[in-house]
């Protein structure tokens, strides 16, 4: 039996490795080409201890002077003794650039190009190389812009489909990528596309979860959302509350409502900033985060937006006394 071991580097690349139920994660990654930090091999020294964030496992032989058992107990791992049992992900404490790892790169063609509303467009890629494309869902990969040598970051708003894979951007007036999607861009242009990269992606679902999403910063949540599904649902609550400025920059609601009918633990909230708006919830995300969300504590929080979102909710969970089990959050800005 095979199982995929996502490695995470703290540069925030990862890169995708098959692992024989029979061989280490640190065997498999070798055989791959992928030069994780190692030295004994005998689980002795403890150069290759890592943290896996998810997935079953077992260990093999090691002294305490390369692992506690305290750090086991915890979830650090030494690769030359780690047997997965099934898909598994694994932080490593080095950077791609030592472990010589690059971003992987492929070539994919356009399939769709909407305008969900003014501030908003849907491109969508299709292509062999997207039906082999691996990423955990909420990561980003950068997007080079078709006739130029300049690239930009966008989530992945959807996991690979029919050798598909979407992404949502913000239209931003003068912005290179905008400019090419709203004006010459059409299916079968060619784009480059080189990922998977970031830090920011769903864990293990073991407590109640919270997704916050400003704007475009809806892209992780919907192929957080994707992957549940296929994955068979949750067994614990999952609300998302999704803050927009105008009304006309509600997207995706369809989306939304299939993943709340396939998924019975999953609920949403729009709120609009704009005092004009005809949406009940008005104002800031932070207005309509209830006790019950945060269920004092026990609750992983998600938050993708621009940075003054990031920064309104950690004084927002200060300011009510609240510490999430975990905070995990990703910061944007529009590119021009």
């Amino acid at each position: 039996m095979t199982f995929k071991i996502a490695l995470n580097f703290e540069d925030g690349v990862t890169r995708f490795i098959d692992c024989n139920a029979t061989e280490t994660v640190a065997d498999a990654a070798y055989r791959q080409g992928v030069n994780v930090p190692i030295d004994c091999r005998d689980g002795a020294c403890g150069a290759c201890k890592c943290k896996a964030e998810s997935g079953q496992y077992e260990l093999g032989f090691y002294i305490d002077d390369a692992m506690s058992e305290e750090e086991a107990r915890l979830g650090y791992v030494l690769t030359c003794q780690m047997h997965p049992k099934s898909d598994c992900v694994v932080n490593v404490p080095a950077s791609s650039e030592v472990c010589k790892i690059k971003h992987a790169t492929l070539t994919a063609t356009v399939a769709e190009v909407r305008q969900l509303s003014p501030s908003t467009l849907s491109l969508v890629l299709q292509g062999e190389g997207i039906a082999k494309l691996a990423f955990l869902p909420g990561q980003y990969a950068n997007l080079t812009v078709p006739g130029t040598e300049q690239t930009r970051a966008y989530s992945f708003s959807s996991m690979p489909a029919e050798s598909k894979v979407s992404f949502l951007i913000r239209n931003v007036p003068n912005g290179l990528m905008s400019g090419y999607l709203t004006g010459t861009a059409k299916a079968g242009d060619t784009i480059k596309l080189a990922g998977p990269i970031g830090s920011f992606y769903l864990r293990d679902v073991a407590r109640p979860v919270l997704m916050l999403a400003g704007g475009t910063g809806l892209a992780p949540f919907l192929a957080m959302l994707d992957k549940l599904v296929t994955g068979g649902g949750s067994a614990h609550p999952i609300h998302l509350i999704y803050g927009v400025n105008t009304d006309a920059d509600v997207v995706e609601l369809e989306r939304l409502d299939a993943f709340k009918a396939a998924l019975p633990n999953f609920s949403y909230d729009v709120c609009v900033v704009a005092d004009d708006s005809s949406w009940p919830k008005k104002g800031y995300v932070t207005a309509h985060i209830e006790p019950a969300h945060l269920d004092d504590g026990n609750v992983d929080i998600y938050l993708c937006g621009p940075p003054p979102m990031v920064e309104a909710v950690a004084h927002d969970l200060r300011e009510r006394k609240v510490e999430p089990n975990s905070f995990h959050y990703e910061k944007f800005a529009a590119s021009v």
